[in-house]
């Protein structure tokens, strides 16, 4: 396997996946310098996948330091408001709220925004100045920020302070490239170029709709959910509202219910979690494929290729299905909480 931009905390994770698995009544475990640094940046109302890549960050302890969760909105699933409200909800129904931070970001784009980063209160503000702060913090370890919905306030932290790149890598649930098109991608796509044309170290979770070669392939369909979700996770003490109205104490049964009311596509019907694999890519890269290019550019909705570009970005392709979903379901079921201190 090749050497990924952000391989250094990565491989030593991979090289202690074999680790045994602590008990799940046992506390969050705490932080070490063989784990992954990460800050999870999501539009975590959008669908349904964001919440349990968030899930899937929280209950891998042994291999993770969430040192937060940062939230933008995007065109579906409402205002920020709604955004920052779901992803609360993973971490009250993961008994990690209100310890692990969590900041509102921007809801609109790079472009609107750009010109206005001198006033306090900004559009995305908090969430941009988290970043900002964790990537400067003195650490020998790089800090990795997940993002798995538009790139926005990623593309403010380095325009606000582009020293972040010295100690920052970007990995990027997006993109159909070498196709148009893609929804984290659309949402802000001069956020996306930006980021290409920075020197922040730059890997990218291809999503390629239908195709058997992107994250949409790890599909689930709701029979999976059934046999695998009810009840995983640590129980809450108090009940906690789910987005369609029903109350949940597990983070299990609230996947379930997020499950059953939308459409399914596919032959067997079924829902691709794209963003979980991402964090899955994160934990063992052994899983899917990375090929290192010269980055391209976006213009007027098509890739333009540059190869004379002496910046390099790596895409990641080939997702290995059935061990990422085995290792979902057993974090799941035998979940180490992520520390909070």
């Amino acid at each position: 396997m090749s050497i990924p931009l952000l391989c250094a905390p990565v491989l030593v994770a991979f090289m202690l996946s074999g680790c045994t698995r602590r008990e799940a009544q046992e506390p969050p475990v705490q932080q070490s310098p063989d784990k992954i640094r990460v800050i999870f940046d999501t539009d975590a109302n959008n669908e349904l996948d964001d919440q349990h890549a968030l899930a899937y960050l929280l209950f891998n302890g042994e291999t993770f330091d969430l040192e937060g969760v940062t939230v933008n909105g995007t065109s579906n699933g409402g205002t920020i408001e709604e955004q920052y409200e779901e992803a609360e909800r993973i971490l009250k129904l993961s008994t990690l709220h209100p310890n692990m931070p969590l900041f509102k970001g921007a809801n609109g784009s790079f472009v609107d925004i750009r010109d206005h980063m001198d006033e306090v209160d900004f559009d995305g503000a908090d969430a941009v100045n988290f970043i900002i702060e964790r990537a400067l913090a003195p650490s020998d370890r790089k800090l990795i920020l997940l993002a798995v919905g538009k790139l926005t306030n990623v593309a403010l932290a380095y325009k606000k302070n582009p020293a972040i790149a010295d100690n920052m890598s970007l990995f990027w649930l997006g993109s159909n490239y070498p196709e148009p098109g893609e929804y984290n991608q659309d949402n802000d796509t001069t956020a996306m170029n930006v980021l290409l044309d920075s020197d922040l170290e730059f890997s990218i979770a291809m999503v390629r709709y239908g195709e058997p070669s992107g994250t949409d392939a790890v599909r689930v369909t709701f029979a999976d959910i059934q046999q695998h979700m009810p009840g995983q996770g640590p129980r809450t003490e108090i009940p906690v509202m789910g987005r369609h109205g029903v109350a949940f104490s597990t983070f299990g049964d609230y996947s379930v219910n997020l499950f059953e009311p939308i459409d399914y596509y596919g032959d067997p019907p079924s829902r691709a979690l794209f963003d979980m694999a991402a964090v899955a890519i994160l934990k063992n890269p052994a899983w899917a494929t990375p090929q290192r290019l010269p980055a391209p550019i976006l213009r007027h909705n098509v890739w333009i290729d540059r190869p004379d570009n002496p910046r390099q970005i790596e895409l990641w392709e080939n997702f290995d299905k059935d061990a990422i979903l085995d290792d979902f379901y057993r974090s799941m079921e035998n979940y180490v909480l992520v520390s909070t201190e």
